[in-house]
């Protein structure tokens, strides 16, 4: 039996969901805390397998503190509203292991040091 891949907007939603939930610090199991769900519930939602209902995405909406047209910026078939930088900031966060990265990089209190991590990492890009 073939199984249904996920449909384009709620992949683009869920992954939406996803970097908010990871540009507030916030882990999956504090979201479905939040929610009063279990955290591979959570997991189906930002991966697009099961769809997320107006109102749960609504109460997600006001957990992330964001409004619910954030969901839909730069969804499928929808025209473009997002500037540039905000598409390759939405790519990041949705990236595997952008969480770890980013976590790392805020437990980083001297800015010498995070002025010599972003050097890495743009000398790393450039070096492609």
């Amino acid at each position: 039996m073939q199984q249904k891949s996920p449909n384009p907007i709620d992949r683009h939603i869920g992954s939406r969901v996803r970097a908010r939930r990871i540009m507030l610090g916030m882990s999956q199991e504090k979201l479905a805390e939040a929610l009063g769900l279990t955290f591979q519930q959570v997991q189906k939602y930002e991966k697009g397998i099961n769809r997320i209902g107006a109102s749960r995405l609504l109460h997600i909406a006001g957990i992330l503190d964001v409004g619910i047209e954030f969901f839909f910026e730069g969804a499928p078939g929808l025209p473009a509203a997002t500037s540039q930088s905000d598409s390759v900031m939405a790519e990041f966060l949705t990236s595997p292991d952008s969480d770890r990265l980013v976590r790392g990089f805020v437990r980083l209190k001297d800015d010498e040091a995070r002025k010599k991590v972003a050097d890495l990492v743009d000398w790393l890009a450039s070096a492609r």
